[in-house]
Formats: C-alpha cells, sequence, structure tokens
C-alpha cells in the first residue's frame, strides 16, 4: 500500500537526483566551453605565423595528417611543413606547458594556503633550470637529449622540493608561511647556481642555451617532445584531480585537515612530489615559463570555484588556451623576430602580481 509518507520519500529522492544532476550539467559548462576555446586557439595559433594560413587549408592538413580526409593534397607542400612540422608540435607544447604549470600554481596555492605561490616562489622551476643547465655545461657537445635533459631537470627540482620540505615543511599553523620562505630562499640558492654556469660555460653555445631556459621558448619544440609535454600535463592532471579531496582539506587549514582525517605532511610531500616531476619535465624541454601558475588559477577559481576536483581540469584547460595565446603574441608581436615567451608572459603576470599583492595587502587576514 503507498501512503503519503512513501509518496513524499520518492518525491524527495527525485528532487535530490535531479538537483545532483543539474549541479554537474552546471559544473561541467565551463570545462566544455574551456575545451571549445583551447580547440579554437589551436587551429588560430597553427594558422598564424609570418606565413599566414587559411583555416580552411589548416583544417585539411589536419584531417589529412590525423584521419587520412581528405586523401589527395590540394595545397603546398611548404603549406604542410609548417602546419604539420613547425606549427602544431609547439602549440600541442604549448597546451601541455600550460595545463601543467597552471595545475601546479592551482596545488601549490592550496598547499601553502596563499595565492601568490607558483612553481617559481617554492623554488622548483629554479632547481629545474639548474639541472638542465647542469646537463648542458657538463655534456655540451655530446648530443644529450630529452631523456638526459628531462631526468636533470627533474633531479633539480625534486632537489629543490626535497630542501623546501627540509627547512620549512612542518606543520601547525606556521607551516604554510614556512613553505614559502623556505621556497623563496631556495629559488634565490638555485638561480645564483644557475647564474654561475652560465658564467662558467666553457661554449657560447652553452651559455645560450642556458640563457633559453631561463627565458623559455617554444621555437625549437618538435613531436617527441610536445608529445611527452602533452603526456605530462594528462598524468599531471589525473594525479591532482585525484589528490583534490586532500587539496581541500589542506588549503582549509591543517586543523581542519587532520579533523576529517588527512595527514598534511604526507599530503604536501605526495602532491609536491607530483609538481616536482611534472614541472621538471616541462622545464627541460620548453624552458623556465613564469607566471602562469601565478595567474591562472585566480581565472579558473572565479569559473568554477575552489573544489580541486573542479579547479584544477578548470585551470589546465584555461592554463592551455593562456599559453597558446602568449605563443601566438610571441611569433606575431615583432615579425620576423620571435620574443622568448617567458618574456610575454612576464609582461602580463607582473601587473597582475602587484594587483593581487595590493587585495592581499587590504585583505591581511584572507588565506586563500
Amino acid at each position: 500500500m503507498v501512503t503519503a509518507e512513501h509518496v513524499r520519500s520518492d518525491r524527495h529522492h527525485l528532487s535530490t537526483g535531479d538537483h545532483l544532476r543539474h549541479r554537474h550539467r552546471r559544473a561541467a559548462l565551463p570545462l566544455i566551453a574551456l575545451a571549445g576555446l583551447t580547440l579554437a586557439l589551436t587551429v588560430v595559433s597553427v594558422g598564424t605565423g609570418p606565413a599566414m594560413i587559411d583555416f580552411a587549408t589548416v583544417a585539411q592538413i589536419l584531417g589529412q595528417h590525423l584521419i587520412g580526409v581528405p586523401a589527395d593534397a590540394t595545397w603546398s607542400h611548404t603549406s604542410d611543413t609548417i602546419v604539420w612540422i613547425t606549427r602544431l608540435p609547439r602549440v600541442v607544447m604549448a597546451v601541455g606547458a600550460g595545463a601543467t604549470l597552471a595545475m601546479a600554481g592551482a596545488a601549490l596555492q592550496a598547499l601553502v594556503r596563499n595565492p601568490l605561490a607558483d612553481p617559481y616562489l617554492l623554488g622548483i622551476n629554479s632547481g629545474a633550470s639548474t639541472g638542465a643547465a647542469t646537463a648542458i655545461v657538463l655534456f655540451a657537445g655530446s648530443g644529450a637529449g630529452i631523456g638526459l635533459l628531462s631526468g636533470s631537470a627533474f633531479a633539480g627540482a625534486a632537489l629543490a622540493t626535497l630542501m623546501v620540505l627540509a627547512i620549512g615543511g612542518g606543520s601547525g599553523a606556521s607551516g604554510p608561511l614556512r613553505l614559502v620562505m623556505a621556497g623563496m630562499a631556495v629559488g634565490y640558492a638555485f638561480s645564483a647556481a644557475t647564474s654561475f654556469l652560465t658564467f662558467a660555460a666553457d661554449s657560447a653555445e652553452a651559455s645560450r642555451s642556458i640563457m633559453f631556459w631561463m627565458l623559455g621558448s617554444l621555437a625549437t619544440i618538435h613531436w617527441p617532445v610536445a608529445l611527452l609535454g602533452l603526456f605530462t600535463a594528462v598524468l599531471a592532471g589525473a594525479a591532482l584531480t585525484a589528490l583534490g579531496p586532500q587539496l581541500d582539506a589542506i588549503s582549509a587549514g591543517d586543523d581542519v585537515a587532520l579533523a576529517v582525517g588527512v595527514r598534511p605532511d604526507r599530503a604536501r610531500l605526495a602532491i609536491m612530489l607530483v609538481v616536482s616531476l611534472a614541472v621538471g619535465i616541462i622545464v627541460a624541454n620548453a624552458g623556465s615559463i613564469g607566471f602562469v601558475g601565478l595567474v591562472v588559477p585566480h581565472f579558473a577559481r572565479y569559473l568554477v570555484g575552489a573544489r580541486h576536483r573542479l579547479l584544477i581540469p578548470a585551470s589546465g584547460l584555461l592554463g592551455a588556451g593562456f599559453l597558446i595565446a602568449t605563443d601566438i603574441a610571441a611569433r606575431m608581436l615583432f615579425v620576423p623576430q620571435e620574443l622568448p615567451i617567458g618574456v610575454v608572459t612576464g609582461v602580463i603576470g607582473a601587473p597582475f602580481l602587484l594587483v593581487l599583492a595590493r587585495q592581499r595587502e587590504n585583505r591581511p587576514h584572507t588565506v586563500r
């Protein structure tokens, strides 16, 4: 026999289910929009440069290489080489690098409960740059490949991470502040080491290569490196999204984290290791690109909120689009010369940092 209570219960369950489905759809909309924006920027970027290629030709070239349609080429071999060999790999690397750095910044801002945190602030970029510079100086002229540079950069990033954790990794109220101060100190130390390696390099070629890591560039990216960058972004995104509940707990404070069963020290170690590995690989192959991890998470947080299960993928998509757009600017501002992409991100990021610091000054007790 169906009673009024059963009917009310069924209506309540239906209402709850509809509400959850509506929330999920609403949360997915910004991610879908960001994915569409990134795809559009990819096509625009591939066709943009000193030699402009129209959208229809770009679409045909990509279609032939990816799915075999159209079967016959109606475009020149030069256009094919520009799109598939020269520009698309750097765009793919921009996607991987931008996504990785932005997701790393979002994770680190939660980790230290400071909106000014990014891989630069905690010394990770500096450690990776020093590792890559060491490999360049020691193995100059020996044909050091992607594996050696990536491994050296990761070793430098991991060493910087361990130093930061050893110096400032204590728990309690001062834990996040100590991490920030330790990161700044370690970053300065590794930056000094990189400058010394640049000065001590025996060859002009090695010095130029080290300057590349310090400024960042996508100009020499080829398919193996581009695919490695994209693969890194996918794995880092999956790992940090899975760690989203721990990031939520830590961002609320160590006491809250302990209350919900999260060990802050262990969670920090796991998150820092993921970030170190991902950032090390990106820096090894694209150089030390600054401000992406600082700027992008704030806009992503505005779009999807502070829950890291959504914030991490949103930051990744927005970071990918941001770096693609920045790469277009680096190519086109002073044609035929090309700016290092780190210079362009610095021009964009420095004013944002000043605005953010001013807001923090007006709200000194805000931690997120």
